[in-house]
Order: C-alpha cells, then structure tokens, then sequence
C-alpha cells in the first residue's frame, strides 16, 4: 500500500499504468479552473461593478477595472517559476493539492463580500490576488506532474490535453462569465468552490509525488528582485495605456518611466544574482539545452501575438458588428463569447491530435507550422472589412484555433521532455512565467497600437457625427477630447459608449429623434469603424510578425530531445540525450 504525499520507490509508473490517467485529468482539471479564472471576470465586469456600486468608466476607477482584470494573470506569472521550485523541494503533489486549497478559499472570499464602493473593489482585487496565488501553484506544478506520470513517447497526448483545457479555459470563461453574471455577479466566484472542492479531494487522494526531491535551498535573493521586478513592469506597461497630462496614453508620466526603470534595473540584478548564487531560482544552465530554449522563446513569442487577439476580437465584436446586427450593447457580452467559439473548437481539436503525432514525428513540424498558420489566420482578418460576414470570420477563428493547437502541445511537450526531471517544476515554471508575462505584456502593445490608430482619427469623427445631430458645441469638445482608452473599455465592457461621452445632460436638450439616433445600435459602430480599422491593421500586422518570428524560433528548436536524469545527480546542466530523430 502506497502512502500519499510521500515519494514511492520502484518502478512505479509501470506497475500502476492507470495512475497516469489519473493524474491527467486531475491536473487538466485543476488547469482549466485556474484559467477560466483569467478570464471570466472579462465578460462579467460590468455586472460586478453594478453590484458594488461602481462606474468603472470614471478616471478615478480606472485602476480597479484594469487590475480586476490584470491581477490575477500578473499574480501568477510572477509566482509559477518560484512555486515550481517548491514543488522540485517538498513535492510537486504537496505544492498542487495546497493551490487547491488556497484557490478554493479566496473564490470562497470573492463570493461572500458585503462591501460596496471603492471598499467592495479592494476586497475584491485583494483576494483576486490570492486566487492568483492559487492558481499559480496549480499551473506551476501539472506540467511537471505529467511529465513524471508519463513515459516519454507518450508526453504529447498528456501535456497537450492539459495545455489545450488551459488555452480554451481563457474562451470558455467567456461564455461562462456571460452566462452566469446577469443571474448574479457572485456565481462568477462561487461556482469555483464546489468545483475547487472536489479537485483538491480528488488531488488528495489520487495523486502521489514520484519524483525525486531537491535539496538545493531557496533563493530568496532572486526570488525578491524577480518578483518585484516583474510587478513593476507589468504595472508600467498596464499604467502606460491610460491617459495622461492631455495627452492619449502615459508612456511619458514620471509614474510609468519609474515603474518601467526600476522594474528594469532589478531584473537585471536578478540575472547578475542568478548566474553567481549557487542554487539560483531561474535555473539559467538550462538555457544551454537548445530545446528547452527555443521551446521557450517560442512559446513568449507566441503568446505575444495571441494575448492581445482576444481583447481584439471582443472591442470588434461587442463595440461594432454585434451592435449593427441587431444585438444591444448590454447584450453583446455574452454573445461576444459565443461567437468566438470556433477558436475553442479550433483549440480542442488540434491540440491532443498534433500532441499524439508529436510524440511520433517530434514536435519541429507541428509547432512551426501551427505558427505559420496562426500567421496566415491574422492576415485574413486584416484583409475582412469591418462588417464582415460571420462566416468568413468564424473560418478564421477556426483556423487561427486549429494553428494555435498545433503549436501548443507539441511545443510544451518538446519544453518538459528537454528537462532533467529535478528541474522539471523550475523548468516548467519558467516555461510558464514566459508565457504569462508575454500576455499581459501583449495585452499593453496591442492597446498601444489600437489606441495610436484611433487617436488620429476619432476625434474628427466624433466631432462631426455629434455634430450633425445637433449636440452642443461644448458637449462635442468634450466627446472629441475624451482619450481613445475611454471608448475601447466601454466598447470592451458592453456599455454604450456614446451615453458616456455625451453625457445624460447633453442628451436630454436633444430631440428625442436625435437621442434614439445617437444612443441607438447603429451610430457608435459607424462612427467608430474607420478610425477601429485602421487601428486594428496595426495590432494585426504586429501579430503577423510576432508569429512568423515564433516559426523561425520553432524551426531552430533542433531534432527530438529527450533528457534522461545524468549519472551524477548534482550535474543537470548537460543532460544526456535518450533519443532524436
């Protein structure tokens, strides 16, 4: 009889060929929670600000409606390479039932809070971070759970499974955010408990640690200039798309150029920290595998382009075609979410089939080509107009899905395969942290683009539509000054964006024929098209390059690499190749 939490001697994998299973789908399960909780907050935003009293749309709100969004996804990128590591010290299953525990409780928080106002948003934002924390801990550990349940000819299928649940966790959150918000914010945090229950139970009493511990200690050193680097970069990129001093965005405010320069300087002090402390939190020898390293590079590049797609994709459909298709803005949501489901489709069919065939033919193939796929699907979108028929849009979605999945597992499974198995929780989390990092940075590139292509021609556009329709002149100015960032968060948030700008005073001197042109479904996505399009051809071709780049990257990736532990257990920087081809 096996004792849990402890480490089993002997060929257990194979002697117990069923366990494999169940860590698969425990650890799947355990990553589709945490990444449908990146994500369900997107479409449920509005519903949440109502109901603790708050217009996310003020300036002074800004901040939570940026870091209800952000903080969780920034929380976890900094923390999934340091509890890797935890879990190569005490046990990967330890460190993953314990993100269980930790996600369940603070979904548990979400839900029961009584405050409203600027008290209710920190409440939230504050356990938004623990859930991070948790989910981090879930992240951080499954890939290298999986690698040491499966055998390596098999680690394709595993680890794409798992990366495919964690991708279209991000879509299925929308739908579910969409679904469940109307009926009460609340159920967006509570239906993570029941679901957080059975996986830390199920966690407990399946899962076992087989792998061998570490016994290298803590770098605190790193850990600390990492993570508070990291933070202050991601702080200065998110801060740099908001207005500031009159002007569109604030990538010149003394707040954001310090943020940016001493996130900078400490990540540098981390990399000088890592290379001379002798057990260093980011295990930079592990660069010196070709595999893991262009693995790596190509996962950041890839997240890069697909990070901002979604945002893209839901201003697109929430602020203009949904709206001229009949659907209100309170309404569009939701249906935002559903009419992005051929990406999902895209994602769950590609990702376990190319995982399969890479387990046979390596990964090179498949990860390149899902790149140079993704690639070709950004520039068909570029090339359909604004009003385009769903049709066309839903083939390209199902294409940039299927291109997406190509690339994902076979990728993440060329990663883990390249690594020593004592590294595999840091190596994995670096893997992660990449990724991460690379959205949220890609989150703050494409609003950058969007909002310099609209800052040069909205404001001309405002000014004459408002103006035909008999606004007064003040109103008008006011409108057209209004940052660009102002209009794709309401277009974002499923608010009529027009109602904000004007303003219910301006709007009531009207005639009630020029109110129901202004406030209907049709004025704001006409108004908006021109200037979204050319905005929209930028972020798009900066998409198309980041892809192409990510191919390149793949394509040096080298022939099939499987590390196998080295004679000597301390020497992990020159693993031994079981096989290539």
């Amino acid at each position: 009889m096996r004792t849990r939490g402890h480490r089993s001697t002997g060929p257990t994998i194979d002697a117990d060929d069923r366990y494999k299973w169940v860590a698969l789908t425990n650890t799947t399960v355990g990553v589709l929670l945490a990444t449908i909780d990146s994500s369900i907050m997107l479409i449920a935003m509005p519903d949440i600000f109502r109901g603790i009293g708050l217009d996310p749309l003020l300036p002074e709100n800004s901040f939570y409606l940026l870091w209800m969004i952000l903080g969780y996804l920034v929380t976890s990128s900094v923390l999934v390479v340091s509890v890797g590591r935890l879990g190569d010290m005490f046990g990967r299953v330890r460190m993953y039932n314990l993100g269980f525990v930790i996600y369940t409780f603070a979904s548990l928080m979400l839900t029961i809070t009584w405050m409203n106002g600027h008290a209710g948003a920190i409440w939230l934002l504050a356990w938004r971070v623990v859930q991070g924390v948790g989910g981090a801990f879930l992240v951080g550990n499954s890939g290298a759970i999986l690698t040491d349940a499966f055998p390596s000819h098999q680690r394709g299928l595993a680890l794409g499974i798992n990366n495919v649940a964690g991708i279209s966790g991000t879509f299925i959150g929308l739908v579910l955010g969409g679904l469940l918000a109307p009926v009460s914010w609340r159920l967006v945090f509570l239906v993570s408990v029941p679901a957080g229950l059975f996986g830390a139970i199920w966690a407990y009493r399946r899962l076992r640690d087989i792998s061998a511990r570490s016994t290298d200690p803590i770098d605190w050193p790193g850990n600390v200039t990492f993570a508070v680097g990291l933070v202050l970069v991601m702080v200065g990129i998110t801060s740099g798309i908001q207005p500031y001093g009159g002007r569109t965005m604030g990538w010149t405010s003394p707040y954001v150029l310090g943020s940016l320069g001493i996130g900078i300087a400490l990540l540098a002090a981390f990399a000088v920290i890592e290379a001379r402390v002798r057990y260093p939190m980011f295990r930079l020898p592990l660069f010196r595998i070709r595999a893991f390293t262009f693995g790596t590079l190509s996962t950041f590049l890839s997240a890069l382009g697909r990070g901002g797609l979604m945002f893209m994709m839901i201003i697109w459909l929430q602020g203009i075609w949904l709206p001229l298709h009949g659907f209100t803005f309170e309404e569009t949501p939701l249906w935002a979410g559903i009419y992005m489901l051929p990406l999902t489709v895209g994602f769950l069919t590609a990702g376990p089939l190319s995982g399969v065939l890479s387990d046979r033919y390596g990964a090179r193939p498949f990860a390149t080509g899902g790149m140079l796929g993704a690639a070709l699907s950004f520039a068909l979108l570029e090339l359909l107009p604004i009003d385009f028929p769903y049709w066309a849009f839903a083939g390209i979605l199902l294409l940039s899905g299927l291109s997406m999945g190509c690339f994902a597992s076979p990728n993440r499974a060329a990663v883990m395969n390249s690594l020593p198995a004592r590294d595999r929780g840091a190596g994995g989390g670096m893997n992660s942290t990449f990724q991460n990092s690379a959205q949220v940075f890609s989150i703050g590139i494409f609003f950058t683009l969007m909002i310099s292509g609209l800052a040069a021609a909205l404001p001309a556009a405002l000014t004459a539509g408002l103006s035909a329709h008999h606004v007064p002149a003040d109103a008008v100015a006011a409108a057209a000054g209004s940052p660009p960032v102002s209009v794709l968060f309401a277009a974002f948030l499923g608010y009529n964006p027009v109602e904000h700008l004007v303003g219910p005073a301006a709007l009531a001197h009207l005639s009630p024929a020029d109110t129901a042109a202004l406030t209907g479904s049709t004025f704001f996505p006409g108004l908006i098209s021109g200037p979204f399009e050319a905005g929209l051809h930028i972020a798009f071709a900066f998409a198309i390059a980041t892809c192409l780049i990510a191919a390149a990257a793949s394509l040096f990736r080298g022939t099939r690499y499987v590390a196998v532990e080295p004679e000597t257990p301390s020497d992990t920087s020159n693993p031994r190749v079981e096989n290539s081809i």
